[in-house]
């Protein structure tokens, strides 16, 4: 069973169908994409995890993930347990780290680096814990995904709006008001794997964004190599083993975020037991041969996994999240001439005439590039200036 009904489920499904496995996805938005490529749908709340388990236990289900779907993995691990399925780890870990007012606590009374955060579950609590506050700092829910919900906030006047925006957005009504990190280069969001408890590949990227769009916290782009130096992605390994090791982990892929911090310090920011969003599984593929999506729908029905093990990249790999800059009807697709060498793929999710929104949330993407170039000089520079050869154009 696949809780969500996304995109980024397509090349999951395939990946189980050509494992010989039946699947069955389930949310309760019926016309969602990847329910015409599964065998059957469920119509149910994925953050039901009563509702969930029982349709589970109706359908006799062999496996369960919630692959790119961050609102279904505690559900998916509930499941799990209950069942006596083969699980990312107890549910009580995956509840803290689908958390992040739980994540952050749990990093900080084990001695990770973790920013100051404090967590509330009503706004009048945040509001009246503002003295404890420096800035900037970030307002979030603490169980929301793509960016949503999430706010910086400079001063003590753009407070509480950023308060009540959070809570818009939070499943569980709660938020999380925490430290600003001012990074140092790209912070990095890619995917990992753990088998048996040990982590036996990661990976780091180079987490980019459009200044200009709606959504500033919102990626618009990755790529691979990261900007991190090998020590600073040999601490973070050292430290996401430690915390899977803590939580008693077991099998799964999982997206990670990570970043440096202006103050030497690294910092594990986010650890989810999914595969990310944003095709990250497909690029780690891409660039190194490592197939985690399969591997990760073997290991959810505890079928064997062939081996996984770090392997070196094969190039310079990006991907661009195309997004409309403003609302309106998608025209065309504009990729100057001299990019044309290096796009590997284009995958345009609209047609001319389709109505687009501005890029607030992961949500509004409406499509990606894959790129591969021959050095890293031409991907920074690639990178750094996409609004120049890469044109969305919207009426």
């Amino acid at each position: 069973m696949l809780l969500g009904g996304i995109r980024y489920l397509l090349p999951v499904i395939k990946a189980a169908h050509e494992q010989g496995y039946f699947v069955i996805t389930a949310d309760y938005l019926p016309d969602n994409i990847a329910h015409k490529y599964s065998d059957e749908y469920v119509n149910v709340s994925i953050i039901d995890k009563e509702a969930v388990l029982k349709v589970a236990q109706e359908k006799q289900i062999d496996g369960i993930m919630s692959f790119g779907v961050d609102p279904g993995v505690i559900a998916a691990s509930y499941v799990q347990n209950k069942m006596g399925l083969t699980s990312f780890g107890p549910y009580e870990s995956v509840d803290i780290l689908q958390h992040k007012d739980k994540f952050r606590a749990f990093l900080r009374n084990n001695g990770f680096n973790a920013p100051w955060a404090y967590g509330f579950s009503s706004k009048d609590e945040a509001w009246d814990a503002r003295s404890k506050f420096a800035y900037p700092l970030m307002v979030k829910p603490t169980d929301s995904a793509g960016s949503k919900g999430c706010t910086r906030v400079d001063s003590e006047d753009m407070l509480m709006p950023a308060i009540e925006y959070a809570f818009e957005h939070s499943i569980s009504g709660h938020i999380i008001i925490e430290e600003f990190l001012e990074k140092k280069g790209c912070s990095s969001d890619s995917d990992c794997f753990s088998y048996k408890g040990k982590l036996v590949f990661t990976s780091f990227s180079a987490q980019r964004f459009d200044d200009n769009a709606k959504g500033e916290y919102t990626p618009a782009a990755f790529s691979w190599p990261s900007t991190m130096t090998a020590d600073q992605e040999d601490y973070l390994m050292n430290e996401l083993q430690r915390l899977l090791t803590l939580l008693k982990m077991n099998t799964s892929v999982y997206n990670v975020e990570t970043r440096i911090g202006t103050n030497g310090k690294p910092y594990l920011m986010e650890v989810s037991p999914r595969g990310g969003g944003n095709r990250l599984a497909e690029m780690i593929r891409f660039a190194t041969g490592v197939d985690l999506i399969t591997a990760s729908v073997r290991a959810a029905v505890g079928d064997d996994i062939d081996l996984i093990e770090n392997k070196s990249l094969n190039g310079h790999w990006a991907e661009v999240i195309l997004h409309a800059d403003n609302d309106g009807v998608f025209d065309d697709l504009c990729i100057s001439e001299d990019k044309q060498p290096y796009v590997w793929q284009v995958d345009l999710w609209v047609k001319k005439g389709d109505k687009v929104k501005s890029f607030v949330g992961a949500n509004d993407a409406i499509g990606t590039i894959v790129m591969k170039f021959p050095t890293d000089e031409l991907l920074e520079n690639s990178m750094k200036n996409i609004a120049t050869w890469c044109k969305v154009m919207v009426r």
